[in-house]
């Protein structure tokens, strides 16, 4: 018997497992949305952001930033203030999420080159039309999703809520 633990550690799977499921989502002519981050402390924003993101499509992939990549980040000494497989978990506990897949390097291209999903997601902190790949506001990957035939989308972000902020709060 499966619990429901269990099965929330399914839906955390190695980038093998996650093509294997894109694939077959393919043959049921579901559509794969991409998004990708830290979630470092989930809060609301985040919340509201993925389920926006899963209405884009049939399933949901969040490619999680492992601790080293976190770090690598330069988000301070002190983030990730959750380890991995705690990011994760807590990820895949939320309905709109069909699958979490950790990536280690800098960007998600590589995950993103692999899976090839049908709508790549980002925060409107960043702009689909940008092509400027120095710019801030240029969504990784979206040249390649739009060059396998797919779409790149901004959702509006919660005013009022950030990990950054949260922390902030917490130390005041």
């Amino acid at each position: 018997m499966n619990t429901r633990l269990e099965y929330l550690h399914k839906k955390i799977v190695d980038h093998e497992t996650a093509l294997k499921r894109v694939k077959m989502w393919g043959m049921k002519m579901d559509k794969v949305v991409f998004t990708n981050g830290c979630f470092d402390i989930l809060h609301a924003g985040h919340v509201s952001y993925l389920a926006e993101a899963a209405e884009l499509g049939s399933r949901l992939i969040v490619a999680l930033n492992t601790d080293s990549s976190v770090k690598r980040q330069g988000k301070g000494d002190d983030r990730p203030v959750n380890k991995e497989d705690a990011r994760a978990i807590v990820l895949a506990a939320l309905g709109c999420v069909d699958l979490v897949v950790f990536f280690d390097n800098d960007t998600p291209i590589n995950l993103i080159n692999y899976l090839k999903p049908s709508v790549l997601v980002k925060g409107a902190d960043y702009d689909p039309l940008e092509e400027d790949q120095n710019s801030k506001k240029y969504i990784v990957g979206s040249k390649e999703v739009r060059s396998f035939g797919g779409s790149v989308k901004a959702i509006p972000l919660v005013e009022g809520f950030s990990t950054t902020g949260i922390i902030a709060k917490l130390k005041s």
